[in-house]
């Protein structure tokens, strides 16, 4: 069992459950507490700080909403991998997943040559009909599922194989093609996993997704990808920088 030293100002306005989770995600986040440890359960730690079990069962319940902890029957209650926390910019998740000390790996699940349906063809700014590349991956992060990314490119675009799908990000692919990207559209957005989408991201049946909806363009504005890409809510956030402005 594992548990920082914890402590609790009865003065201060903050409820003392929140106290008690602020400290135990702290310690998660810096990785005092790192993935796999137990905590004590909530009466040793109810006892320890003096706090009643309905209110230590408040902050532990906390964390696991936030994805930081989970109960095991018969095992109790661990941590789990930290989310992963990504800049809403225009850079590739393998590459955000390497620079921030993750471990990305890839299972290519599809790499086809298609027709453009009406809603690939109004993104990628082309004929419905028109030839494209179709290409879903699954990455994962530290050997756990995170994402199911599904892209389009137009045909003839770059030659792309599952084995440089594997090894690296698409945006890196592209890049080495000689393919520049400037700028990309992009809606954020969520739902509810089907069926299959919660098996493949390994978690439970219409749990909460991130979606994400972005066009890419080339310095000439052209379009050269269309991405829709899933993320698992329990593992994954969006950061956005916002400024205010004078009037």
């Amino acid at each position: 069992m594992v548990v920082p030293a914890l402590k609790v100002d009865r003065s201060s306005p903050v409820p003392l459950y929140f106290q008690v989770a602020e400290q135990l995600q702290s310690a998660i986040e810096t990785g005092e507490l790192p993935t796999g440890s137990r905590l004590e359960n909530e009466i040793q730690l109810a006892g320890q700080l003096g706090l009643s079990r309905p209110t230590m069962r408040q902050a532990i319940q906390y964390l696991v909403d936030q994805g930081l902890l989970v109960r095991k029957r018969g095992v109790g209650t661990e941590v789990v991998a930290n989310r992963v926390r990504r800049s809403v910019e225009l850079t590739s998740l393998y590459d955000d997943l390497t620079a921030a000390g993750q471990t990305p790996t890839t299972s290519v699940l599809e790499l086809q040559n298609t027709t453009a349906d009406d809603v690939v063809a109004h993104h990628l700014g082309i004929e419905p009909g028109t030839g494209v590349v179709r290409l879903k991956r699954l990455r994962c992060a530290q050997g756990e599922p995170l994402a199911l990314l599904t892209n389009f490119l137009p045909a003839g675009f770059v030659r792309l194989t599952k084995k440089d799908l594997e090894r690296a990000g698409l945006y890196e692919l592209l890049k080495a093609a000689g393919i520049r990207l400037c700028t990309a559209s992009q809606t954020i957005g969520a739902k509810n996993a089907s069926n299959a989408e919660a098996q493949a991201l390994q978690e439970g049946r219409r749990a909460a997704l991130l979606t994400m909806t972005r066009v890419a363009y080339d310095e000439r504005g052209v379009a050269v990808e269309f991405g829709h890409h899933l993320y698992r809510a329990s593992r994954y956030t969006f950061a956005v920088s916002v400024a205010t402005t004078r009037g």
